[in-house]
């Protein structure tokens, strides 16, 4: 039987790109998708017949169950993240798993029947092939989600700094206008964010533009608090400009207690009353 699995590896060896052609012609098009260049389509065939060539060398060599399964595991997280990066999406390459096993299956039923194997022969090569199959899938999946994940939780955090703006107006002054929701992670980096600008841009005062939040909850005033007592650490006056009338309602009804805030209307106000303690103009 050894001989049998032997020239059925050969066979896919010999046959891999022409199946691995026969799982790309496959590929669903849709409307909006974007044909691959003739590059990346060379690196994606290549993927694939290198894959339908481990399964021939799987028959001829015949590893150990554990070798084998490190072997396939270790080619789905290389080429998850290859996937990954060429733009492949995760749901067509997790729907080519079928036609991986229905083309590899072709072959090998053509060669059984035309040489007459025994059904042992191809109880064998099910236990070796499937399995496996399932098993780079899995390590490809994983590997791609987690891939994207990181790119979405890179994107994200790039975003958040973009939302904390610390602008410069003049020495020692600057300005933060926040717009939106302030959740959680974004409280979070606000403070990370504002303490290191105001080390950097050597502040005595910030201004924290707050015209363009519209809901002020119990954690947004108590991050506030704890940004302004930071900042006065650090030897830095807050100003609060700009609440918004149904904030202020939102803040007393919270029994929020702005006493040791410095609060002014407009940013107008705020600069006026610092033009008695700084040369704001020269």
């Amino acid at each position: 039987m050894d001989k049998e699995l032997q020239f059925l590896g050969e066979k896919l060896l010999e046959k891999k790109y022409e199946i691995a052609q026969k799982v790309h012609e496959k590929r669903p098009i849709q409307k909006d998708m974007q044909p691959m260049s003739s590059e990346v389509l060379n690196q994606v065939l290549e993927l694939r017949a290198g894959f339908i060539g481990m399964f021939g060398n799987l028959l001829i060599e015949q590893p150990d169950q554990a070798t084998a399964e490190a072997l396939f595991s270790k080619w789905g997280k290389e080429t998850g993240e290859k996937a990954y990066l060429l733009g492949v999406s995760l749901d067509e390459s997790l729907k080519r798993t079928m036609y991986y096993r229905r083309y590899i299956w072709e072959v090998l039923e053509e060669e059984m029947k035309k040489h007459e194997m025994a059904l042992e022969t191809a109880l064998t090569v099910n236990k070796l092939i499937n399995p496996l199959l399932d098993h780079a899938s899995y390590a490809f999946g994983l590997t791609y989600v987690r891939f994207h994940e990181n790119t979405l939780a890179k994107a994200k955090t790039a975003f958040l700094e973009l939302s904390i703006p610390v602008v410069p107006i003049t020495k020692g002054i600057a300005i933060l206008p926040l717009i939106g929701a302030i959740d959680t992670e974004r409280a979070r980096l606000m403070m990370e964010e504002v303490l290191q600008k105001a080390s950097k841009l050597q502040l005595t005062h910030l201004l924290f533009d707050l015209s363009g939040v519209e809901i002020v909850d119990t954690m947004v005033a108590d991050q506030i608090f704890k940004i302004e007592s930071a900042l006065s650490l650090l030897g830095v006056k807050a100003i609060f400009i700009g609440i918004r009338p149904e904030v202020a309602q939102t803040m007393v009804t919270l029994g929020v207690n702005i006493e040791s805030l410095t609060v002014k209307s407009n940013l107008e106000q705020a600069l006026k009353e610092l033009q008695h303690s700084i040369k704001l103009f020269s």
